[in-house]
């Protein structure tokens, strides 16, 4: 059962969501070529936590660290540590909060120094993907709509989607019902209602869409180990049409 958020809880979801946008401005400031993604992930931490929240990622099934960083090939779930940023690099940064009860989640693929051309393309066709996707969290529309739209825009720039992870519904838990796939028909999946909040996340590959897990048990990387990207939202359905609730402001 997909749950309906009232206007209050929209709201409670809107403060993590929007605290998690903080987090993505943040590291956008801090990365440069010569950081860690450890020192990215103590300075997101000390962030969260000093708005009264807590770092939702930590723990989780029993993932180590407070955010993921991923890395050119890897594609989601990268672990912080002591690798070093390099110039050109595409670093893929997903972030959760949990405040008063609610969590919020978002992520965004960063350039850092001169990125190659297909790079660049990867990042805008993975962005404007999210926007696609994030037209059709319409009540009366399926969530196919959503996974169609992100499959047709990606795919018409000469990319792949991700097939094995997507996207879902998200509250007073981290993942709910439904799940929302990157691809799909555009009549199939459940109903979408007004009340109900998805985290809306295409992952984009350069090459195949297929993927594997590292020997960690957490980062996914591409199969042929083409570049990827990886774009969230936390959104709400409201009557006239979608709200994205992690933004800064």
């Amino acid at each position: 059962m997909i749950p309906i958020k009232s206007k209050e809880e929209i709201k409670l979801i809107a403060g993590s969501s929007a605290l998690v946008a903080g987090c993505l401005e943040l590291v956008g400031h801090l990365l440069r070529p010569g950081i860690s993604t450890v020192e990215l992930d103590r300075e997101v931490d000390a962030y969260i936590r000093k708005n009264g929240a807590v770092p939702a990622f930590k723990g989780y099934r029993g993932f180590p660290a407070n955010m993921c960083v991923s890395v050119n090939h890897e594609v989601v779930h990268g672990i912080p540590g002591e690798r070093m940023i390099n110039g050109g690099d595409i670093v893929s940064v997903d972030i959760g909060v949990l405040k008063n009860g609610y969590y919020g989640d978002s992520a965004r693929s960063f350039a850092v120094g001169d990125v190659h051309d297909i790079g660049k393309r990867l990042l805008a066709s993975a962005e404007e993907a999210l926007v696609k996707g994030i037209e059709k969290a319409r009540p009366g529309n399926r969530v196919g709509a959503i996974s169609h739209a992100i499959q047709s825009s990606v795919e018409s720039n000469g990319f792949s989607v991700v097939r094995a992870l997507s996207g879902h519904g998200i509250g007073k838990e981290m993942h709910e019902e439904p799940q929302i796939p990157n691809y799909g028909r555009e009549g199939s999946g459940a109903l979408i209602k007004e009340g109900m909040v998805f985290a809306i996340e295409p992952m984009v590959n350069a090459g195949n869409f297929e993927v594997e897990i590292l020997d960690d048990g957490w980062t996914v990387v591409t199969r042929d180990r083409s570049l990827s990207a990886h774009f969230e939202h936390t959104v709400a359905v409201l009557s006239d049409g979608p709200e994205v609730l992690s933004c800064v402001g």
